[in-house]
């Protein structure tokens, strides 16, 4: 497959996607206003998205990001120099490994282990030692990399300045929004902050 048709199924599967963890991403950050608020909105999302059909258009976009990725990372780089160049492609990659690990987790705990992965489902390993020492840098990054892989293409693609703000200083803002994203969810999504207690039933996902 030519190069330029593969980066126009990575650039549209990566838009259905950043629709997806846009929502997801909001759904975490309102879990600063309570562990009810979160679920209570989670609910009304997934009349959305949990359907076979949003489920299948989102499984097949990921496959589609994730093969895509692969296949332009490696002409790519060579080539790149600037940092957000870099930040494009290393963001790409451990946002790919995120997706394949953590679309296989959510499954696994609906259909194996048959729990509801909502709020509690996510922060089990984030609230309980020693596995938050894994969970929170993957969970950070994870949003971290989001970000950059935004902020890279838009650097990239946009050629206009904005109030007088550069590209690259759009760029830049993207990441400081970013930032202060990921540290609003984990306020909202730790114990150290929102008084997280899970229930019994998740305990299976820390070995209790």
């Amino acid at each position: 497959m030519k190069i330029r048709k593969i980066k126009k199924l990575h650039y549209f599967s990566g838009i259905t996607i950043s629709v997806f963890v846009g929502l997801h991403l909001f759904n975490h950050f309102y879990s600063i206003f309570g562990i009810e608020k979160h679920i209570e909105l989670m609910n009304s999302l997934r009349l959305f998205y949990r359907n076979i059909l949003v489920e299948s258009i989102l499984l097949i976009a990921v496959a589609i990001q994730i093969y895509s990725g692969v296949k332009l990372f490696s002409p790519k780089r060579k080539s790149t120099f600037t940092f957000f160049d870099r930040l494009q492609i290393w963001s790409g990659l451990y946002l790919s490994f995120f997706l394949i690990f953590h679309v296989t987790a959510v499954f696994g705990g609906r259909w194996l282990l048959e729990l509801d992965t909502n709020f509690y489902f996510g922060v089990a390993g984030l609230n309980t030692f020693p596995f938050l020492i894994f969970f929170i840098p993957y969970y950070g990054l994870s949003i971290l990399a989001f970000f950059g892989h935004v902020a890279a293409i838009h650097n990239s693609k946009m050629k206009h300045t904005i109030l007088r703000i550069t590209p690259r200083q759009q760029a830049k803002f993207i990441l400081a929004f970013g930032l202060i994203w990921t540290i609003l969810i984990f306020y909202g999504l730790t114990n150290h902050f929102n008084g997280v207690t899970i229930p019994a039933e998740f305990d299976v996902l820390i070995g209790k």
